[in-house]
């Protein structure tokens, strides 16, 4: 039994009461109940511990929250990332995917047995091989197709955009179901088969089956060239939405006393359906319906390219949800195992008003490091009023021009079809609203509206460097002007992608350019 003295028992009740008040005016209906940590059984130490071994690991975090017996007990995005923002979830989009599925399962839509070739009979090769025939939705589900190798590549290079068709007349060097190969192509297969059998898109389907009942709002999914939501990748929700997956998965698809998704196909869909990979580290564990078991007993996950999680803990009745781009994800998973699972106590602690405040106060200070350069440079007179011409690129950009201001920079970006505004801060994150995710993108790439942040500085008096991290999605980009004396400029791109992996893939090709007067254009 737990002893209290007097005193601190009042200061916990007005320090609760303080807390409650203060979640109750800034919560909505759809957002989930808010907690102290020691109250769910976690000290606020043993996770400002994790929070910093976060930030001294550099893997790039972009947000956390961490949930336990349903209670949110931490929470925090790194700055320029917000709450209210959207995040890519590359690969975790299956899992979203899969309890689709589940659902059309549940209503008698399909079962996980039916043929694949049943639901295209339109787009079948001369010849279906009896490996073809026998395959399954469940093969689909498992990543035990038969294949080899990627599919999604060829389909997406296919010239009539017929995914479908591109994917089923790949080869299959093995029998389905005996051998597991990850492959986004089967994915996308499950999610053209929901429209097939719906005449809805997966996104469509699960709006008043899951989103809506879970309060997830604002989300959008990347769709192939006929209308498909891709299925495997390209689904944008927020960290608290992510969670909240992870919680429905928890409760056994059960969802404020309504079950929204059997809790069989939950069992079905997170237990080992097929070994995966080799070795002896989060993906060697089993794989199951788009989720994967885990190393710590009991666990398992949807997890996304570049870190993006939803870590489900059964046994300790919690759930991670975690966004970033990380270029070592088992590092990201390893923090999680070191610092967070063993101090998961199955008794609440005792309060310790001081620790949360500080953690609290840690958690809203997160920020990723901003690239500092110097503030100014002659260069700043000499381009105000003016324009960089470019020569012919393939981004079909046409000009670029800079107005400096006392704390930003507003940079303006000029195409034939339209200009888009970004605006810089000075040794700072300063966001700005774009209608595509990459301010240097090629033309032919699905354009992407996204919510930006971007800095400007100047690394010597003839080199600006701008940083631009794209909050939406999980990237970012560094440009770099070079001028010379007779006004010429040559911009150059690195992509955090290619800085990130270090291997020399950044593609874009510089564009040069000449300073002009703005009248002459």
């Amino acid at each position: 039994m737990r002893k209290h003295f007097a005193p601190l028992f009042i200061l916990l009740i007005i320090f609760t009461s303080c807390n409650d008040q203060k979640v109750a005016e800034n919560a909505s209906p759809n957002d989930l109940p808010r907690s102290t940590p020691e109250a769910e059984g976690i000290s606020s130490l043993a996770i400002s511990t994790l929070i910093d071994s976060m930030n001294q690991s550099n893997l790039g975090f972009h947000s956390i929250m961490i949930i336990r017996h349903g209670q949110v007990v931490a929470e925090g995005w790194w700055n320029p990332y917000r709450e209210e923002l959207k995040h890519s979830l590359y690969s975790l989009s299956k899992s979203f995917t899969s309890t689709a599925v589940g659902l059309a399962v549940q209503e008698g839509l399909l079962t996980v047995n039916d043929p694949v070739i049943s639901f295209f009979p339109n787009d079948l090769p001369a010849e279906v091989s009896d490996r073809l025939a026998s395959m399954t939705i469940k093969n689909l589900l498992t990543m035990n197709t038969g294949h080899s190798q990627g599919t999604l590549n060829t389909m997406r290079n296919d010239s009539t955009g017929n995914w479908p068709k591109a994917f089923l007349a790949q080869p299959l060097t093995h029998e389905p179901g005996t051998h597991f190969f990850y492959n986004t192509g089967a994915t996308y297969m499950l999610s053209n088969i929901i429209q097939q059998k719906t005449g809805l898109t997966v996104q469509a389907y699960l709006t008043p089956r899951l989103f809506e009942p879970l309060g997830i709002t604002g989300m959008d999914w990347e769709v192939d060239p006929k209308g498909v939501n891709v299925g495997g990748y390209g689904l944008r929700v927020k960290t608290e939405d992510i969670a909240k997956l992870g919680l429905l998965y928890l409760n056994k698809g059960e969802w404020k006393g309504e079950q929204l998704l059997s809790a069989d196909w939950v069992e079905e869909a997170t237990s080992k359906q097929v070994t995966s990979q080799e070795g002896d580290n989060d993906w060697s564990q089993g794989y199951g319906y788009q989720f994967w078991r885990c190393k710590p007993a009991g666990l398992y996950r949807g997890d996304g390219a570049f870190g993006q999680y939803c870590i489900v803990m059964p046994e300790q009745d919690a759930v991670v949800a975690i966004t970033s781009e990380t270029f070592d994800m088992q590092a990201c998973m390893t923090l999680i195992w070191k610092y967070l699972l063993p101090e998961m106590k199955p008794d609440e602690l005792d309060e310790d008003p001081e620790t949360w405040n500080a953690l609290q106060s840690k958690m809203k200070a997160l920020s990723l490091p901003v690239p500092t350069y110097s503030t100014s440079s002659p260069m700043t007179s000499l381009l105000q009023g003016k324009v960089i011409a470019l020569e012919p690129n393939e981004f079909d950009i046409e000009s670029l021009a800079f107005t400096f201001g006392v704390n930003d920079v507003s940079m303006d970006i000029y195409r034939p079809y339209g200009q888009s505004t970004m605006i810089l801060g000075v040794n700072e994150w300063q966001s700005s609203a774009l209608d595509r995710y990459n301010l240097f993108e090629r033309p032919d790439q699905q354009p992407i509206r996204s919510v930006t942040a971007g800095t400007l500085g100047w690394k010597d008096s003839k080199t600006m460097v701008i940083n631009v991290r794209y909050l939406e999605m999980a990237h970012g980009d560094e440009i770099t002007l070079s001028f010379d004396e007779d006004g010429k400029v040559t911009l150059s791109f690195l992509g955090s992608v290619a800085a990130g992996r270090q291997d020399g893939s950044e593609n874009r090709t510089p564009i040069t350019g000449v300073i002009q007067q703005q009248e002459t254009l």
